[in-house]
């Protein structure tokens, strides 16, 4: 699945900006969010509260698909 995410995000950046070096960036800051979302979801709730997100604003961000970045990412 990794795979076809990695690929798939990288034709999508390359084909938006036109070039590898545009692509490899979106690429990385993608991969970033996907991350971050994923730590989110593994935070206990204490951690959660000091962040002041609850538990099921952390669960529906972390189940949100990498390609559903805030603009500011994608630049």
């Amino acid at each position: 699945m990794f795979a076809s995410l990695h690929t798939s995000a990288l034709t999508l950046a390359r084909v938006e900006r036109g070039g590898k070096k545009a692509g490899a960036g979106r690429l990385s800051r993608l991969l970033q969010l996907a991350s971050t979302r994923r730590r989110l979801a593994s935070l206990d709730d204490s951690a959660l509260a000091d962040i002041g997100v609850s538990r099921e604003e952390a669960r529906r961000e972390s189940a949100r698909p990498v390609w559903d970045a805030p603009a500011s990412w994608l630049r």
